[in-house]
C-alpha cells in the first residue's frame, strides 16, 4: 500500500505540529491556522490571488461543516433562557436534585446517563438533551461547571460514541475498510472500550477531586452561575400547576423524541435535527403561555440570543477546524485537484506513510493503529479517517496473520477519542458550550487521562490480537 508525499504533506505536518505546540502552551492558534491555510493554497495552486482566497473558502467550509452543531446548541440555549426565567427549569431538575448529593455522585451520575443516552443517538444530541438539566444539580452541590462538561465528554464522545454498539456507524466504517463482519469489530472493541473508559473516567475523577482539594479547581458560586443565565424575572408569570405540567411535558417530548430515533434508526444529522425541532416548538409554547401578547417578538429574541451565543463560542475555533478539513475531503471543496491521484487526503497519506515505515509486531502494530487512528482524529470529525484505521488495521493483520479486528477495533478507538470530541477543541464544543465553559479549558483537562488511557488500553490490545 504505497502513497507518494509532497511539500503539501510537510507542511500540514509542520503547521499540525505547531497548532498543537501552540496549544499546549495556552495560547491561540488563529494566526497560525491562517498561515498554514494560505501556504497550503499558495503551494497547491502556485498562485498568490489563490492562497489568499483559499483562507476565507476555508472559513466557509467550516461554517457549514459545523453549522449543525452551532443551531442545535443555539436553540437549546434559547429554549433553556426561557425555562430558567420562568423557573420550569428548576423543577425539571428537582428528581436529580434528589439522587445527587455530593460531586463524586455528581460525576458518575451524570456521566453514565450522558453514556447511555448517548449509545442510543450519538453524544451530541445527548448534550443538547441533558446539559441544561444536569448543569446546575452538579454546580448546586458541588461539581464545576467544566467538571461537568468533562464527564459529559468522557462517557459520552468518549465511551459510547467510540464503540458505538447501538447504532454501530462507527465500526460499520472501519469493518467495511477492514474487509470482516461488523460483529467482528463491535466483538473486539467491547474490551478495549471498557479498559479506555474506566482508565480515562478514573483518572479524570482522581485529577478532579485532586484539583479541588488544592483550590486550583473551583466551583462557581450562586453568584457567578446566576451571571451564566438569563434574568428570573418570570418565575411569577406562570402558576405551579401550569409549570408542572411543563416540566413533565417537556422531558416526555425528548423521551418520545428517542423513541423515534431508535424505531425509525435515525442518526446523526437526523436524530439532532429531532431534538433541534423539538426544542423549537418548546420555545414557542413557553413563550406562548408566558409572554402572550408579545410572544411574536420575544421569540425572536430568545432565537438572537441563542444565535449569539453559539457563534460567540463557535468564533475562535473556525479557524482551526478550517485548517484541519483541508486534511481530508476539504481540500477538494476549498483548493481544488491538487493532490496526487492516488492520495486519500493529506491526513490520511500521513497516517498511511507511518503505517508503511515501521515493522510489523504485535507491539509494534497495537502502537502504529493507535497513532494512526489518532492522527486521523485531528481533523475534529473522528469519523472521516477511521475507515483508513479498518485498512491499516487490515494489512498489519494480514501480515500478522492474526488480529485485524482487535487492531481495527484498536484504530476506530483511538480516532474517535481523539477526534471524536474529547481533545480537539472544536469537537468538544456542544459540550463546553451548554456548560458555558471554554473549549481549549476541556480539551487540556482531558488531555492527560485520555493520553493516559490510549497508552494502557494500546499495551491491553497486544494481548489481545
Amino acid at each position: 500500500m504505497d502513497v507518494v508525499l509532497n511539500s503539501l504533506h510537510f507542511i500540514f505536518l509542520i503547521f499540525t505540529l505547531l497548532i498543537l505546540v501552540v496549544m499546549i502552551r495556552k495560547r491561540d492558534t488563529a494566526l497560525v491556522c491562517i498561515v498554514g491555510i494560505f501556504l497550503l493554497g499558495l503551494v497547491a495552486t502556485k498562485s498568490l490571488s489563490a492562497g489568499v482566497m483559499a483562507v476565507f473558502n476555508s472559513f466557509i467550509y467550516a461554517i457549514k461543516e459545523l453549522m449543525g452543531t452551532i443551531l442545535i446548541i443555539s436553540v437549546i440555549v434559547a429554549m433553556s433562557n426561557i425555562l430558567m426565567r420562568t423557573g420550569i427549569n428548576e423543577i425539571m431538575v428537582s428528581p436529580f436534585t434528589k439522587l445527587i448529593k455530593s460531586p463524586t455522585l455528581a460525576y458518575w451520575v451524570i456521566g453514565i446517563v450522558m453514556m447511555v443516552i448517548s449509545f442510543f443517538f450519538w453524544p451530541s444530541p445527548a448534550v443538547a438533551l441533558i446539559g441544561a438539566v444536569l448543569l446546575p444539580v452538579g454546580v448546586k452541590v458541588g461539581l464545576p461547571a467544566l467538571a461537568v462538561a468533562m464527564t459529559m465528554n468522557l462517557f459520552g464522545h468518549g465511551i459510547a460514541l467510540s464503540g458505538d454498539f447501538i447504532i454501530q456507524g462507527a465500526p460499520k466504517l472501519t469493518a467495511d475498510a477492514a474487509g470482516i463482519p461488523v460483529g467482528e469489530v463491535v466483538s473486539a472493541s467491547i474490551p478495549l472500550v471498557v479498559v479506555m473508559g474506566l482508565v480515562t473516567t478514573v483518572l479524570a475523577f482522581i485529577f478532579l477531586k485532586r484539583d479541588l482539594k488544592s483550590g486550583k479547581l473551583k466551583v462557581e458560586s450562586e453568584v457567578e452561575l446566576k451571571g451564566k443565565k438569563e434574568e428570573t424575572d418570570l418565575k411569577a408569570v406562570l402558576s405551579l400547576r401550569t409549570k408542572n405540567l411543563l416540566a413533565i411535558f417537556i422531558p416526555l417530548l425528548f423521551a418520545i423524541d428517542l423513541i423515534i430515533m431508535v424505531v425509525a434508526n435515525l442518526q446523526g444529522g437526523d436524530a439532532t435535527a429531532l431534538i433541534g425541532g423539538t426544542a423549537m416548538f418548546i420555545l414557542i409554547v413557553v413563550s406562548i403561555l408566558t409572554h402572550k401578547g408579545e410572544a411574536l417578538e420575544e421569540i425572536t429574541s430568545y432565537l438572537v440570543k441563542g444565535f449569539k451565543f453559539g457563534f460567540e463560542v463557535f468564533g475562535p475555533v473556525i479557524s482551526v477546524a478550517a485548517f484541519f478539513y483541508l486534511g481530508d475531503e476539504g481540500f477538494l471543496h476549498v483548493i481544488g485537484e491538487y493532490l496526487p491521484a492516488t492520495s486519500q487526503g493529506l491526513v490520511n497519506d500521513l497516517g498511511l506513510a507511518l503505517a508503511n515505515a515501521v515493522p510489523l509486531n504485535e507491539a509494534i502494530g497495537a502502537i502504529t493503529l493507535t497513532t494512526v487512528g489518532s492522527i486521523t482524529g485531528l481533523d475534529g470529525s473522528g469519523f472521516s479517517g477511521i475507515s483508513l484505521a479498518g485498512s491499516v488495521g487490515r494489512l498489519f493483520g494480514t501480515a500478522l496473520g492474526k488480529g485485524t479486528a482487535t487492531l481495527t477495533a484498536l484504530g476506530q478507538i483511538s480516532g474517535i477519542w481523539v477526534g471524536g470530541g474529547t481533545l480537539i477543541p472544536w469537537a468538544v464544543i456542544p459540550a463546553a458550550a451548554i456548560c458555558g465553559v471554554d473549549p481549549f479549558e476541556l480539551t487540556r483537562r482531558n488531555f492527560k487521562p485520555v493520553v493516559i488511557g490510549l497508552i494502557i488500553t494500546t499495551i491491553a490490545a497486544m494481548f489481545l490480537i
